[in-house]
């Protein structure tokens, strides 16, 4: 047995079944699920047909590990026009992957060299797991870096000691954020990109949430826009990972690609030739029908902001949380124990939250994720209103 799965922590899903284990929620309540990042929205039809007509004619082959020529060019077209490039080779800087969160774990097992002593990997907290499970299974330490409330939550990347920079192998960073919704800016960037230059570590940009903002006008930059504004036009030392599943409402379908360095690309297609996470053709049709529309996508980000205005200011009268730049949580203080508040929200109001502790660890002093919950408005609009005035009714009761 292979002795690095002993230092995997549990997943946060696993530690809240653990808390509600004993807990019988009000039968009288009909239940609302806040817990999970899954989108409820109805994936757009356009993709179930494509899916469906796809599945008559490809099912008699084998994928190819590079993804369909057709696929591979509409996500490069996707990515162009969404982040005003000048130019991306869907040849040789664009990989379908099978959803984003097998690609950011599999990515590391390609870029850690566990033989260096010390190797590391820069992870935000609070975090995606994944991440985490990922440089731990590589044979790397995770060293983790704050997020800060103070400074909108950001992540203090340049105050990390030089001698970890000198170690670390591989930064993962996410923006938009899960689960504080922070937005890297161009400066932002320009930092990360300077730190790996500077110690010779990649970055992997998690971008899942990059289409749920909440302003047309100003959607997020990403990694390869701000490579683009900033003159790295061969992308150096940056991958990009992004997904069908919130943009598209498509979580079951599996379907997500990696952009950027040809290099590094080129390496982690090796390592998937053997890996043999290859996407089928149905799947690549339904992707290729997505990717080609941005009406179901503009129609998704309507929804989502029209709950935010009503979630938002309604919760912030009871627990302080900030509005965030852009994806689709709540990141809200709790009165008492994040934990205690989430176990008894849901024995009172058979509503589900994260304790903000699941999502985080200890570091330098402090957990970030201590005493917030993570609230995701992934229901329809009717739901997560009465979810919200449950939460409101709970946490009232609390203050006073």
């Amino acid at each position: 047995m292979n002795p690095l799965l002993q230092s995997l922590h549990p997943y946060p899903f696993e530690r809240l079944q653990a808390l509600f284990a004993a807990v019988k929620p009000d039968p009288a309540k009909s239940p609302i699920k806040f817990h999970i990042g899954e989108p409820r929205h109805a994936t757009p039809q356009l993709v179930i047909d494509a899916l469906t007509q796809g599945a008559k004619a490809t099912l008699a082959n084998y994928p190819m590990t590079a993804g369909s020529p057709a696929l591979r060019e509409a996500i490069a077209r996707w990515l162009i026009a969404r982040h005003d490039l000048d130019q991306l080779d869907a040849t040789t800087q664009v990989l379908p992957v099978l959803g984003s969160r097998e690609a950011l774990f599999a990515f590391a097992q390609t870029v850690l060299d566990p033989t260096q002593p010390d190797a590391t990997v820069l992870i935000p907290n609070p975090f995606y797991q994944i991440y985490e499970g990922a440089a731990i299974l590589g044979g790397a330490a995770p060293y983790f870096v704050n997020a800060d409330p103070a400074r909108g939550y950001a992540h203090a990347w340049d105050e990390v000691p030089e001698e970890v920079l000198d170690r670390t192998q591989l930064l993962y960073v996410c923006s938009p954020d899960n689960p504080t919704g922070h937005v890297l800016d161009l400066a932002a960037w320009q930092r990360l990109f300077a730190l790996a230059d500077r110690h010779g570590f990649v970055i992997a940009s998690d971008e899942c949430y990059s289409e749920i903002y909440f302003d047309e006008n100003a959607p997020p930059l990403g990694a390869l826009g701000a490579a683009r504004k900033l003159g790295r036009r061969d992308y150096a030392n940056v991958v990009v990972f992004g997904s069908l599943s919130k943009r598209s409402n498509a979580p079951g379908l599996r379907s997500g690609y990696v952009a950027g360095n040809a290099e590094l690309l080129k390496a982690f297609w090796l390592y998937r030739t053997y890996h043999g996470s290859a996407m089928s053709g149905s799947v690549a049709q339904a992707s290729i029908a997505a990717w080609s529309d941005e009406a179901h996508v503009r129609d998704n980000r309507a929804r989502y902001a029209r709950k935010f205005r009503m979630a938002h200011p309604r919760l912030a009268e009871v627990m302080p949380c900030e509005m965030p730049q852009a994806a689709f949580y709540l990141w809200a203080r709790t009165p008492i124990d994040d934990a205690q508040f989430a176990q008894r929200l849901y024995e009172e109001q058979n509503v589900t939250v994260l304790p903000g502790r699941y999502l985080a660890r200890d570091a330098h002093g402090q957990n970030p994720g201590r005493n917030r919950v993570r609230i995701a408005l992934v229901a329809e609009f009717d739901e997560c209103a009465e979810g919200i005035e449950r939460i409101v009714t709970f946490a009232g009761r609390l203050r006073n």
